[in-house]
């Protein structure tokens, strides 16, 4: 099976490197036409004058492409502007869209940086129903989403599917877990959708137990009145993420309060899993499609800091729990997310396409 990835998709972006990866494990010839726009920058959906200006000389670009002798097409994430371009190019073949995110819940209802009734909203919603229209298979990565996708865009249930995000199976492996003290990790960008704020009502609840957050985004200044017990810092290598993960006593995964927090596993999730380190994160219709409470992680409840601070302190007192929630996690995670899992589940899907 041949396979185009195609478009302006961020290239590093955990969604499009997984699944490129998953599909060349599963022996699917997987070439790229790559044109960069939004590689390397801190906020990827903002839209001025001179990203609108890159976005249409790389439409043009893409246009003027060819598909080769690819059996699919595949358009990454974010790529809603690019399948205008890719229906051009695929010339009949089939398309499929790994868009991860609507651009008008992400922009609108969940970062709030858009008004609803704005042009800028208006023209979002467009992108968005052309996009998820326009191809032949959307994949989704919760079953939640895709029943968002299915219902908002209107699309017939057999053309949206599902795939778990995963991890980087070439680094995110199970080790020695270093031995100290207890420290709770969360690794992410600070948007809406994560919950900073419940996490830092649950360090202030905590000022015995060290909270480490790596990352920085929209909210950065939330973290100026910080608890003393919180060390930040903007970002490190991805290659040390998972030394990092194998140094906390938990990780946390997302705890916002929005529609759209309650339909997504984020890849931070998943990194947790990976490498054996417990895991907390928000009990949503999305977590329990792959986790259960006490089992391969502890739920709270979203926007919920005294439930938050109630698990962290029940971890940092129980070793015997924390072992048990680590192990079956990662059990969990080799059952449903492997790179190996999610390869065959991607050249199945796109198996079906091809005929």
């Amino acid at each position: 099976m041949r396979v185009l990835y195609f478009g302006t998709y961020e290239r590093d972006y955990p969604r499009n490197a997984q699944v490129i990866s998953c599909l060349r494990r599963a022996d699917v010839d997987v070439h790229e036409h790559h044109i960069p726009v939004w590689d390397g920058q801190r906020h990827k959906l903002s839209l001025g004058m001179r990203r609108a200006a890159r976005i249409a000389v790389a439409e043009a670009r893409l246009t003027l492409s060819s598909a080769g002798n690819a059996d699919v097409v595949i358009v990454g994430f974010p790529g809603h502007v690019d399948m205008l371009a890719a229906k051009r190019v695929a010339r009949g073949r089939p398309i499929v869209f790994n868009p991860l995110v609507s651009l008008e819940d992400t922009m609108v209802g969940d970062r709030g940086l858009v008004s609803p009734r704005s042009v800028a909203a208006s023209a979002l919603r467009w992108v968005d129903r052309t996009a998820f229209r326009g191809a032949r298979l959307v994949v989704a990565d919760t079953e939640a989403q895709a029943r968002y996708f299915t219902e908002h865009f209107e699309l017939p249930s057999e053309r949206v599917a599902v795939c778990f995000v995963g991890a980087d199976d070439r680094l995110f492996q199970p080790g020695p877990h270093v031995s100290g003290e207890f420290m709770v990790l969360f690794v992410g960008k600070l948007i809406p959708l994560h919950g900073l704020e419940t996490i830092l009502a649950a360090a202030a609840l905590c000022p015995e137990i060290e909270f480490h957050i790596v990352g920085s985004g929209q909210l950065d200044d939330v973290l100026v009145t910080r608890p003393e017990n919180v060390r930040c810092e903007p970002w490190v290598d991805y290659e040390k993420l998972p030394d990092l993960y194998r140094s906390a006593g938990c990780a946390l995964g997302i705890f916002g309060t929005s529609e759209k927090a309650a339909r997504v596993i984020p890849n931070k999730a998943f990194q947790a899993l990976a490498t054996a380190t417990p895991l907390i994160t928000a009990d949503t219709p999305a977590s329990r499609e792959l986790l259960e409470h006490e089992r391969d992680a502890l739920l709270v409840p979203p926007g919920d800091p005294t439930a938050l601070a109630a698990a962290v302190r029940m971890l940092a007192a129980d070793g015997p729990l924390r072992d048990r929630i680590a192990a079956r996690g990662r059990t969990t995670y080799e059952a449903h997310a492997t790179e190996e899992v999610l390869g065959h589940r991607w050249r199945s899907l796109l198996e079906q396409l091809s005929g």
